[in-house]
């Protein structure tokens, strides 16, 4: 089967190595300096003190890539916005497409049972763009754990872990998120198939919503956040809300809140994603990862204060660094 990875970044970059030196027909779509260092000195992966370099077939857009088996998405949310209209050259009617970016995902209530079935949240979707382009039945959830980060053009460095959690949003094991699970498997990841995968969404989603915009406040790491009494009080706080407005739609969370914020503390001193964009002048992934998370509030009538005043605070300061 053959797999193409929309983004070659961090995680792109770390799974398009991992298949690739593990023998998978893989491609990536990749641009500026990452696409001509890939073409020209292939992609170099270092981890547990190992370095190897694989050549995977790197594309410049969706039209040289032409129609995939699986479609792997490890861009930014906003980013899949912006370019969602370029990408059907890759998408036959059997393209699976497996969605790893983070935040609240745009499916999240395609076949979720109860009264918020197949509602659509525009901060996420503008105008239901990637629900009709991509269409959600394609869709295999994916919860991405691994820290990694692109040390130069062509260069990953994995940093911990390396499971990327699996499952239909119908909580059915099908054939096709087998045959993932297996080709991830046989590459050395971890790829458990979860009969519920929101609800595992869901404990990443409480690293995001909180560990994001608190860093990029402040410029502290995972475990200088965790760390601090007073920002893990915080921290605790805005989980809560979140909890709240999860169980309004169903979640049911398989780990406690102080279990979660010890697995944040555990990565070390790791700066996330959002504050390296800030740092970078990116622009931050900040309503994918909090403000999707406000809305649904709104519609499950939850207060969520804490999070309402980070979100806030960190969207200024977004917008002073040009990051929003």
């Amino acid at each position: 089967m053959n797999i193409c990875i929309l983004g070659a970044g961090a995680i792109g970059g770390y799974l398009a190595a991992k298949l690739s030196l593990a023998g998978s027909e893989v491609s990536l779509i990749a641009r500026g300096e990452q696409l001509k260092a890939i073409r020209e000195d292939g992609l170099t992966l270092i981890e547990n003190g190992n370095t190897n370099t694989t050549f995977p077939t790197a594309y410049s857009n969706a039209l040289e890539a032409g129609e995939q088996d699986y479609l792997i998405i490890t861009l930014k949310a906003h980013s899949v916005i912006e370019i969602v209209a370029d990408i059907n050259p890759l998408l036959s009617k059997k393209t699976h497409v497996i969605w790893c970016v983070n935040g609240l995902p745009w499916w999240y209530f395609y076949k979720c049972p109860g009264k918020f079935e197949n509602t659509k949240i525009n901060t996420i979707d503008p105008d239901n763009r990637q629900w009709e382009k991509i269409t959600p039945e394609r869709i295999i959830g994916c919860v991405v754990y691994p820290a990694v980060e692109v040390e130069a053009p062509g260069k990953i460095r994995h940093i911990e872990g390396n499971k990327f959690s699996l499952g239909e949003l119908d909580g059915s094991k099908t054939e096709r998120v087998t045959k993932l699970a297996t080709e991830f498997t046989n590459a050395g990841l971890r790829a458990p198939i979860r009969s519920k995968i929101r609800d595992e969404l869901w404990v990443k989603l409480w690293g995001n919503l909180s560990f994001n915009p608190i860093s990029a406040l402040t410029g502290a790491t995972l475990a200088e956040m965790c760390s601090d009494s007073d920002c893990y009080n915080l921290i605790f706080k805005m989980m809560s809300e979140a909890q709240e407005v999860g169980e309004k739609i169903g979640v049911k969370f398989p780990i406690d809140i102080k279990k979660r914020i010890e697995g944040g503390k555990s990565v070390g001193d790791h700066k996330t994603s959002m504050l390296q964009d800030l740092e970078r002048g990116r622009r931050m992934e900040l309503d994918a990862l909090v403000g999707g998370i406000i809305d649904l509030a709104k519609i499950t009538e939850v207060p969520v204060p804490n999070i309402e005043a980070v979100y806030e605070l960190t969207k200024l300061k977004a917008k002073i660094n040009k990051c929003y």
